[in-house]
C-alpha cells in the first residue's frame, strides 16, 4: 500500500473527523483532530482498519495548551500518530483505555507528569510519582519549579 493509498483509507475511514492530515515521510502520518472525538476516532480506526497497536502516547506542553499523540501502529499503515490539543484551562480527555486497553500506563502518565485529568480512566492512581508527591507538581510542565533542599545536596546552601 502506498502512503497516498494509506491517505485515502484513512480520510475515508475517518471523514469530517480529521482537522489537518500529513504526511512528512515514507510510512508516516500524522492526523490532527478534537479532543472530544479521539475515542471515536481510535475506534474507526481499530474497526475499519485494524489499527490496534498504541506503541505511546506523549504529551508536550505548548503554553497555553498540552498536546498529546497518540501513537498508533500497524503494518499495512505504518506509523499513524493521531494529534489532539487540550487547552491547560480545561485538562480534560476521555480516557481511550475502552478502546485500545494498552493505553491505561500512558494515560496514567500523562496524569502524573502533566496534571491532565483523564476522564473515565479505569485506575486512576499515580503511575510513576510518589504516593506522597506533592499536589499540583506536574514535572513536564514548562512553569514546572523544583527546589531540591538543600540537605539533599552535598555542600549544597543551607
Amino acid at each position: 500500500m502506498t502512503d497516498l493509498e494509506r491517505l485515502d483509507s484513512l480520510k475515508v475511514a475517518l471523514g469530517g473527523d480529521i482537522l489537518e492530515i500529513t504526511n512528512p515521510a515514507r510510512r508516516r502520518i500524522f492526523l490532527t483532530v478534537d479532543r472530544a472525538k479521539i475515542a471515536s476516532v481510535l475506534t474507526a480506526l481499530r474497526d475499519r482498519l485494524g489499527i490496534t497497536y498504541v506503541s505511546t502516547i506523549s504529551g508536550l506542553d505548548a503554553g497555553d495548551a498540552f498536546e498529546i499523540l497518540y501513537h498508533l501502529a500497524e503494518a499495512a499503515h505504518g506509523n499513524v500518530n493521531v494529534r489532539i490539543k487540550i487547552p491547560k484551562a480545561d485538562p480534560h480527555v476521555a480516557s481511550v483505555t475502552p478502546v485500545l486497553p494498552g493505553a491505561i500506563f500512558y494515560e496514567r502518565e500523562l496524569q502524573d507528569m502533566f496534571g491532565l485529568v483523564i476522564d473515565g480512566l479505569p485506575d486512576p492512581r499515580p503511575l510513576i510519582t510518589s504516593d506522597d508527591w506533592p499536589a499540583g507538581n506536574y514535572p513536564l510542565r514548562k512553569d514546572w519549579k523544583f527546589e531540591r533542599p538543600a540537605e539533599i545536596i552535598p555542600g549544597g546552601k543551607k
